[in-house]
């Protein structure tokens, strides 16, 4: 046996507190999760512009020199 790994986990101090821990439920508004979600695919949608620019003008800002 390993010294460093304990053989059963539920021993492990770490998993003991986490394990012991209330579980933590919070309400999170709908609209926060759809403006969060809408920021995403509008930073994607830039990612993708951005690498789109790049392979057509060899530039990232087109125009900008």
């Amino acid at each position: 046996a390993n010294r460093y790994l304990p053989n059963n986990r539920s021993t492990y101090p770490r998993c003991c507190v986490m394990s012991t821990q209330e579980k933590n439920t919070r309400n999170i508004d709908p609209e926060k999760v759809t403006a969060e979600r809408l920021n995403g695919y509008a930073a994607l949608l830039g990612c993708i512009a951005l690498v789109g620019a790049y392979a057509t003008t060899g530039q990232i800002i087109p125009g900008f020199v």
